[in-house]
């Protein structure tokens, strides 16, 4: 059995909206009051704050007359907000994320709630203290009943659940057809097979209209209802480009998956890439940790084999014919041929053949091409 979080957008009562507002309040609340105590704790006491601590931390905020309107919604995802955060910051001290920040009013909202503070039954779905299930637009059947349930509504106001289920993985039937994937920019990614599928720069799109929006929303005088009007008009493009961007990804990847029994991609560092100043607008709308994401957990679950090459592999430099390696290869130089061999290659189809190469002797050895060890997925 494998959990996978099944997305519903549902449409809130009136009543229900209010105490979803004052729940996200509450969390946020909560959240940056913790996280301001446990930083100053750290810099003035040199005292690092336990998960427990914290909840003794908020039972004792709860009491407090001034705060008596944290009593008023679910106590559930108030400690949920608490072991994010404690999770947030075993992330941080282990070198895997940032330090924790605050939580913001504008941005995405969100509450968790278990199993004792919700109902599922007879496919509606009861949140604590509403008395009406949430209207809920089901796209498809839960294949079992929530372990838990994550409430969240967008900066453009869109609400919406995602139910935690357990499900049974159907693996695929095996299919001789393995390829190697170029990621790009001019093409999303080039195949080994010479297959080339175009970059849809979602952005570029809708730059114009976002450009308009965005300079309309800079002359709305601060804290002013327009203001707070036009600010929802730029995040309702933001929100559609998301859309869009997601919609392509998911397709994408699982055509590759259905197609393929191996799926050889580059291990690539987007971070550190999008620090580019002229290329990072572009990186970030391409997507490409987002499509190596969907790939890897795609694969896991329909019993394919996704492999990532080490990231320092010369793929577009190496001669997939005879194995020579250029010096240097100019990003605009998108033909090369061979010195040792005289092929010519193209720049991209060479580097995906290199790709599935490489990837498949992973796959053989159980290393990198490099010899320092497996390469994870990023």
């Amino acid at each position: 059995m494998t959990k996978r979080a099944y997305k519903f957008r549902f449409y809130p009562t009136p009543e229900q909206a209010d105490l979803l507002v004052r729940t996200f309040g509450c969390v946020r609340f909560v959240y940056n009051s913790v996280l301001r105590w446990r930083t100053d704790t750290f810099f003035k006491e040199q005292q690092k704050i336990s998960y427990t601590q914290a909840s003794a931390r908020l039972t004792a905020i709860k009491k407090e007359p001034d705060l008596a309107f944290l009593n008023e919604v679910s106590c559930v995802p108030l400690q949920q907000c608490l072991r994010h955060q404690q999770a947030a910051f075993k992330n941080f001290f282990e070198g895997r994320a940032k330090y924790p920040a605050f939580k913001k009013k504008r941005h995405r909202q969100s509450a968790e709630f278990t199993t004792s503070a919700f109902k599922y039954r007879d496919g509606q779905l009861f949140l604590a203290k509403c008395a009406e299930p949430l209207a809920i637009r089901w796209s498809r059947a839960l294949p079992s009943d929530p372990s838990t349930v994550t409430v969240s509504r967008d900066a453009v106001g869109r609400y919406f659940v995602s139910c935690l289920c357990e499900f049974n993985t159907e693996t695929l039937p095996v299919t001789p057809k393995m390829m190697g994937l170029d990621l790009g920019l001019k093409d999303l990614f080039v195949t080994s097979e010479g297959e080339r599928i175009g970059n849809p720069r979602h952005t570029a799109k809708y730059a114009a209209k976002l450009a308009l929006a965005q300079r309309r929303l800079s002359k709305k005088k601060l804290g002013s209802a327009n203001r707070a009007k036009a600010r929802k008009k730029v995040a309702r493009i933001h929100a559609k480009i998301a859309d869009c961007r997601m919609d392509s990804l998911h397709k994408l990847s699982r055509r590759l998956i259905n197609e393929n029994q191996v799926v050889c991609t580059e291990s690539l560092a987007v971070k550190n890439l999008i620090r580019n100043p002229t290329l990072s607008k572009a990186i970030a709308d391409a997507g490409w940790g987002e499509l190596t994401r969907q790939l890897a957990y795609k694969g896991a679950w329909s019993g394919r084999q996704v492999v990532a090459i080490d990231r320092w592999y010369p793929s577009s430099k190496r001669c997939s014919c005879c194995g020579y390696t250029l010096d240097i290869l100019p990003l605009n130089l998108r033909t090369w041929a061979c010195p040792e061999c005289g092929a010519e290659h193209d720049r991209d189809v060479n580097a995906a053949l290199n790709i599935k190469a490489a990837g498949l002797a992973v796959l053989a050895l159980g290393e990198n091409v490099s010899g320092i060890g497996p390469v994870p997925l990023s």
